[in-house]
């Protein structure tokens, strides 16, 4: 019995661990996404434009997918008219600890 309940902390630890790698890697991607808009007056037509031009020196994997190519990207059209990457979710179909999608986050 003290197993179990010491084995359901330490998964809950897991996960918890594993969201807060989500949520630093999604502030880390949003954050370059703007410089790199700001810097060159455009958004990124990719999540791959932000690694060739210096701004991350690789994508950071998504915890929950295990993955850099299974982000979600949201493309909208920036202040010169110009459409690209806007904003990323996770690309993981699954829901955290307090109930809502990852890919909502």
């Amino acid at each position: 019995e003290v197993y179990s309940v010491t084995g359901d902390v330490d998964f809950v630890a897991m996960i918890r661990a594993k969201e807060s790698v989500l949520k630093s890697n999604l502030f880390t991607i949003r954050s370059v996404i703007d410089h790199y808009t700001y810097d060159k007056e455009k958004p990124p037509q990719s999540l791959g434009d932000l690694v060739q031009e210096g701004y991350l020196r690789s994508i950071p994997v998504d915890p929950f997918t295990d993955s850099s190519t299974t982000w979600q990207v949201v493309t909208d059209t920036g202040p010169n008219g110009e459409s690209g990457v806007f904003d990323v979710k996770s690309g993981s179909d699954r829901s955290s600890l307090s109930g809502t999608p990852y890919g909502e986050w």
